[in-house]
């Protein structure tokens, strides 16, 4: 790739062809304001028009996240023309934004109010354009202030790369504006990219933090929480601890101190899934039944594929994901261990994404007529409630969880970033189809974060063709290979969110690839570094086969479960303000 050489503020940079200004500026430590500009979008917008700079011989101002470099360029990011440009333009995007700061999912690293102090502008020097615009509420777990939205279009950009194109652009007047799509062949899928990668604010999760308090303060109520996977090397980022920085102990310590009677990992629920999710496939190869299979523990991904690819159904997995067989499991083998009505225990999940909401309200997984798990939190949510309970994770004493279930395999870990669930099945596969140990543990093809990385492995004889997919984009691609070829793969694995749920829609913000590489390295780093790295070989999960997984009439209640075509689902929209 050509080297190119260009000045920046009379500083001699380097960046490569077909770099932007803007692009090259940041990673030579230049600063230059923007607010629609996010690293994962490949089109810039060039709707908020703070990037502008001066380029010495060409007339007028650039956006400098459009403008390509050229050889010998001269760029000046700051000057009175400059600084004026910026001003006003800061100033007209606030007036398209209510100012409801109090409660704003991006309360603590706004982007606007940063610019908007830098700039020093008066941020209601205009008039609310915006005030009286509808919220809505997509299902349970999304809502959409269109009151704090400065179309900027990024949530419009990140829909249509997830291969959903839910968020559209409609003209009203002489505005164009961000409206959900009225085609009734499009559907929200709850994969929360929209919200991570909005700068204003104008998307959140829907609130559970006020109804785990409440019940937290229940005495007639047992609460348990538990923790996903990936949620141990991220909660630290919202309390300035390093990206990627593994803090399990001191978040359990952090949700004791809210008062939850228990503290599970579901690192030890996904090792039963991987235990489930490994026979399945077994069986499929050896019945020559329906293939390639499947992974299910993405809630999105499930619906994407109901809703989009409903002729793809049957090939998903009816394993479970790990919260949901978690949640069984305390509902019912935990609640009779220690002698406690179910209908008592309030269940509470810790997830990286918001689509988790939805997944709990699924009828089809219900046990014994009792919901599995009673609220998600999302990685924020919890961040929110330490804070305003004055935990500062960062000085906790690091706990345990609580037994049985409070030591996972590394297998179960490394469910929280793309490849670990094809990882983690086939260590055990391995073993199950061959009887034999594997020598080496760790399958390398199936790690990074490439959007779909392809492996074949050789188990007992046979060939296995194994696809690992992140991004919702990138599964559409995949699914329309297998319509023209379908005997492309045997396994396929896919998370909807880029690098699998340590970049879920429900993770600390801001969010980059470095940021998920960090997460996706720390949760690789458990795994290497204990001596339990089979799931199959996790003496709590051993023991629970022994003492009540035992029939496969148990195993389908807890574990298994079934999937249908979805159809559009309810959107509904108010003119007051919303807040958690």
């Amino acid at each position: 790739m050509k080297i190119i050489k260009i000045k920046i503020n009379n500083e001699e940079v380097e960046g490569n062809e077909g770099d932007t200004i803007l692009h090259v500026a940041r990673k030579n430590g230049i600063k230059i304001p923007a607010a629609c500009f996010h690293s994962d979008l490949e089109e810039a917008e060039m709707s908020c028009r703070l990037c502008l700079i001066s380029i010495v011989g060409k007339k007028g101002l650039h956006t400098s996240c459009s403008t390509l470099i050229e050889e010998g360029m001269e760029v000046i990011t700051e000057s009175p023309e400059i600084a004026r440009a910026r001003k006003i333009n800061l100033e007209l995007m606030f007036s398209q934004h209510i100012k409801y700061c109090k409660g704003c999912v991006r309360n603590y690293y706004c982007r606007l109010l940063s610019l908007a102090k830098s700039c020093n502008i008066e941020i209601s020097r205009f008039t609310d354009r915006k005030k009286g615009y509808p919220t809505y509420r997509f299902g349970p777990s999304l809502l959409f202030y269109t009151s704090k939205c400065i179309d900027c279009h990024d949530c419009v950009q990140v829909c249509r790369d997830q291969g959903v194109g839910f968020l559209e652009v409609e003209k009203k007047g002489t505005f164009m504006e961000v409206v959900p799509s009225k085609d009734k062949n499009k559907d929200c899928v709850y994969c929360g990219q929209c919200l991570l990668h909005c700068p204003s604010g104008s998307f959140d999760e829907t609130d559970s933090v006020k109804k785990v308090e409440r019940d937290l303060k229940n005495k007639n109520k047992y609460v348990v929480f538990q923790f996903a996977p990936s949620i141990r090397s991220s909660i630290g980022e919202e309390f300035g601890l390093d990206y990627g920085k593994v803090v399990t102990g001191q978040l359990v310590a952090g949700i004791k101190k809210l008062g939850a009677n228990k503290v599970f990992d579901v690192s030890v629920s996904a090792d039963v899934t991987t235990i489930e999710e490994a026979g399945e496939l077994i069986e499929r190869i050896e019945g020559n039944k329906t293939m390639p299979m499947f992974t299910s523990c993405c809630p999105s991904w499930v619906k994407y594929v109901e809703f989009y690819y409903p002729e793809f159904i049957p090939n998903l997995t009816s394993v479970r994901s790990p919260q949901i067989i978690m949640g069984g499991l305390i509902k019912t083998y935990f609640a009779k261990k220690e002698n406690i009505d179910p209908k008592r225990i309030v269940v509470v999940s810790v997830m990286p994404c918001i689509s988790k909401k939805y997944e709990i309200t699924r009828e089809e997984l219900r046990v014994d007529g009792l919901k599995p798990i009673d609220h998600v939190l999302t990685t924020r949510e919890l961040a929110c409630m330490f804070k305003n309970h004055k935990i500062d994770l960062g000085c906790l004493i690091a706990e345990e969880a609580d037994t049985p279930w409070n030591h996972p395999s590394g297998a179960g870990v490394i469910y929280g970033s793309t490849g670990g669930v094809t990882e983690s099945a086939l260590r055990t596969a391995y073993e199950k189809m061959t009887g034999k140990k594997l020598g080496e543990l760790e399958f390398k093809a199936a790690r990074g974060l490439s959007g779909i990385k392809e492996m074949s492995v050789e188990i007992d004889g046979k060939t296995l063709k194994i696809a690992v997919v992140n991004g919702l984009g990138n599964a559409k691609k995949l699914l329309e290979r297998l319509k023209t070829n379908p005997k492309l793969y045997d396994y396929v694995e896919v998370m909807s969110c880029p690098g699998g749920c340590i970049g879920g829609g429900g993770q600390p913000m801001p969010i980059d690839k470095e940021i998920r590489k960090k997460r996706a390295e720390a949760l690789y780093n458990v795994d290497s570094s204990q001596e339990l790295r089979l799931a199959h070989e996790n003496p709590a999960v051993k023991h629970l086969y022994e003492d009540f997984l035992n029939n496969k009439e148990v195993i389908h209640k807890i574990c298994h479960t079934h999937y249908s075509r979805k159809y559009r689902g309810k959107i509904s929209k108010t003119f007051k303000m919303i807040w958690n």
